[in-house]
């Protein structure tokens, strides 16, 4: 279900090491690489837990690039924030997407519930009139609020 997703992510940050690893070599850096260990899940139940899992990875990238953000403005290494920004965003896009999707997967999962409970017990998620999607379509995050239409 996930299977585009992650692979592309991968294909990304991948790319992205190879872009670090030129502008270290064009700049003559010493290069010291960080551990980031591999989940130790090999096979997630659900969708919701392989999310949580990138979630988590993400937080840990985006925490060491911040530290190295730091320290490239402590040492005033202004090509080096001017590499980092677009990585530092696109983190923060991704986080969010993850974010989302994680919501998205809950309230799957509260909807799915709620459907196996009789009519009258439904409660005020029941009764809200709005369908979901299955979850190999999950929606993108809204680019903008966007108001609900009145039922």
């Amino acid at each position: 279900m996930f299977h585009s997703f992650f692979q592309d992510q991968a294909d990304v940050k991948r790319e992205h090491a190879k872009q670090f690893i030129k502008y270290l070599r064009k700049y003559k850096c010493k290069i010291c690489l960080p551990v980031i260990k591999r989940p130790d899940i090999d096979n997630w139940g659900t969708g919701k837990q392989a999310i949580l899992s990138a979630l988590q990875l993400e937080n840990s990238l985006n925490t060491l690039l911040q530290d190295l953000k730091a320290s490239a403005s402590r040492n005033r290494e202004t090509n080096l924030l001017r590499f980092m920004k677009k990585f530092l965003d696109e983190q923060t896009r991704n986080i969010s997407y993850l974010e989302y999707q994680l919501k998205y997967q809950k309230e799957l999962e509260t909807s799915a519930q709620s459907e196996g409970q009789p009519e009258n017990a439904a409660g005020p998620s029941g009764a809200s009139g709005q369908e979901t999607e299955s979850a190999g379509n999950s929606p993108s995050p809204p680019a903008q609020k966007i108001p609900k239409p009145a039922t």
